[in-house]
């Protein structure tokens, strides 16, 4: 059974590519003609690829991994943020900070700057301080959670990228595809689908379009975490210990590409840290 239909993303508007001279040639595949001047993008071959991707995020949030959103155009923001949200995945909706795949470990100091300021607002800290270092360091705070706060509880790098307009996020794609990250996407017309591992050819700039797309690829992921969650209640029930429970020695047999470069990563953050204080 197919995630969307035909009709549903025709109402939507996912059909709408952009004028016929801004096309990208290499979206020559999913266009089935050009009206008015505007290339109108084949439905039935998104109804194809939005199963397809639907299917492989669905496994990538059963097995406990995350995903990260990103969505910087004004019309997918928020869009992205409650469908994100709903399935408890990381989302950038701000600037993407440069290196947020590539310098990881850098990114993480950041997010443990916000923690460390809200323990100096709970154990007291603030009350030796004056007004002014108080209003500094509250704004700094609000600065750091505007731009980070979304992924605040991403400790380590995420297994896929889902990016609404590739060309807009180019630089996202591009650290991703230096890792090694799976990506997903939706591609309008104008943009390189080449660097897309899941390719979802349709209308980025409507927010309709973006929405009918994540409601069902969102709601393939919701299917993966309550199969997960199911799976292990039935672990427990049977008195076996959860696959995720305990500390477990991790062989580099069972490690994938982005858990390998997360950890060379830290290695590399920390051999530099030790080289500073040397």
């Amino acid at each position: 059974m197919s995630r969307t239909n035909f009709d549903t993303l025709l109402e939507a508007g996912c059909h709408f590519g952009h004028l016929k001279r801004k096309w990208n040639p290499a979206m020559a595949p999913y266009i089935f003609m050009e009206r008015n001047g505007i290339h109108i993008i084949d439905l039935h071959k998104t109804v194809a690829k939005v199963d397809e991707a639907a299917e492989a995020l669905k496994q990538i949030a059963k097995s406990g991994k995350k995903i990260l959103f990103v969505a910087t155009k004004k019309q997918a923001k928020q869009v992205v943020a409650d469908k994100a949200s709903s399935v408890n995945m990381p989302y950038v909706i701000e600037r993407w900070p440069g290196g947020m795949l590539t310098n990881f470990p850098t990114i993480r100091k950041a997010v443990k700057k916000m923690a460390t300021i809200d323990k100096l607002t709970n154990d007291g800290t603030y009350s030796n301080l004056s007004k002014r270092e108080i209003l500094q360091i509250s704004r700094q705070r609000a600065k750091l959670d505007k731009t980070l706060g979304s992924i605040a509880d991403l400790t380590r790098l995420p297994s896929a990228l889902f990016v609404i307009d590739v060309m807009k996020e180019n630089i996202a794609v591009r650290e991703a595809n230096r890792l090694g990250i799976p990506v997903f996407g939706i591609v309008d017309t104008n943009s390189d689908p080449t660097n897309i591992d899941f390719v979802i050819p349709a209308n980025d700039d409507a927010t309709k379009s973006v929405e009918v797309i994540l409601d069902a690829c969102c709601a393939a992921m919701q299917e993966g975490l309550e199969e997960r969650k199911a799976e292990k209640i039935d672990m427990e029930a049977a008195g076996e210990a959860p696959v995720n429970k305990g500390k477990k020695r991790v062989t580099k047999a069972r490690l994938d590409k982005s858990d390998e470069e997360a950890i060379n990563a830290a290695k590399a953050a920390a051999f530099m840290k030790e080289d500073e204080e040397a």
